[in-house]
């Protein structure tokens, strides 16, 4: 797998997959899925790594963090903040959920009532708060990262298409391979590594590089690929509704972050090719991941290269 030419971006990448050990496909994925200004939903059975996942990447950014347990009780206000009366004051004061960070783990989001989900649509997509008639911006950079467990598991809603699109990617980490759960039954407590965890980049870094991707050329023809592509999953894999022109622009923008990731200027159909499944198939009204890498191949091999 390249390496970025930045080496503090490199250095980040290393320092996630020393804690995240066996997963460097999804660690870079999840890196271009931030490069890319996108959010990441993570399912997969508890267990796994994707609170890990996300902790390590909020300390190796150099990021504020919080955690958010979501919960079936949970209530809008408990993570946007609510107005509260001060009497001191005689006037209500607003006190900022935990929504406000740059960097926000929703965890088990489908556990949380349809409700309290969607009040995470207007922050995903406008990056901002709109409480009491007063709208508040969110920090910058700002990324949600939820996880989810598969939604035939007991007491989880799954999240609607909606607010599924407001997700870049959806990634799932899978069981380690032999070599990868060896060392980890071998080694520290992943909680010590990633308090360990220095940070090698900082918000201001980060944002250079969303400048950077979002420079990264692509060729007329390498648009016309991502076309056909779109246009494929709507009217020839067979699909109910096939992807959007806003999932079009989600393949584009995490195309130029996976080019920027292997240190070139310029967008390949590789590159596209890479992140296909992971931008585009929880738009295709598949439900969970159950044949998600096979749906992608068809699509893939059936349009032809530019």
């Amino acid at each position: 797998m390249q390496q970025p030419t930045d080496p503090a971006l490199s250095s980040a990448i290393a320092a996630v997959n020393s804690v995240l050990l066996g997963k460097p496909h999804a660690v870079k994925l999840s890196m271009a899925c931030l490069i890319a200004r996108g959010h990441l939903l993570i399912e997969d059975l508890p267990g796994m790594g994707k609170t890990v996942l996300a902790h390590a990447l909020a300390r190796t950014l150099g990021l504020s963090f919080n955690r958010v347990q979501f919960t079936n009780d949970m209530l809008p206000g408990d993570l946007t903040g609510a107005a509260i009366f001060n009497k001191e004051k005689g006037e209500f004061v607003f006190h900022p959920g935990p929504i406000f960070t740059q960097l926000l783990l929703a965890d088990e989001i489908n556990r949380a009532s349809p409700k309290t989900q969607s009040a995470l649509l207007e922050a995903m997509e406008e990056r901002q708060v709109s409480s009491d008639g007063t709208t508040r911006a969110l920090p910058e950079p700002f990324f949600v990262i939820a996880t989810q467990n598969p939604v035939d598991q007991l007491s989880t809603n799954p999240l609607p298409e909606a607010q599924l699109d407001r997700f870049l990617m959806r990634i799932s980490l899978g069981y380690p391979d032999a070599s990868a759960e060896m060392e980890v039954l071998r080694g520290e407590d992943r909680r010590d590594l990633l308090e360990r965890l220095a940070p090698s980049l900082d918000g201001a870094a980060l944002l250079a590089l969303q400048r950077a991707a979002r420079a990264v050329h692509a060729s007329d023809a390498l648009l016309a690929y991502v076309r056909a592509l779109a246009e494929h999953t709507r009217h020839g894999a067979g699909l109910v509704y096939g992807l959007s022109p806003r999932g079009a622009l989600a393949l584009l923008a995490a195309g130029r972050a996976w080019a920027l990731l292997d240190g070139r200027e310029h967008v390949l159909p590789a590159d596209i090719q890479a992140i296909f499944p992971a931008v585009a198939i929880h738009r295709l009204g598949m439900g969970n991941a159950l044949g998600a890498e096979t749906c992608a191949k068809s699509i893939v091999d059936a349009v032809a290269l530019p």
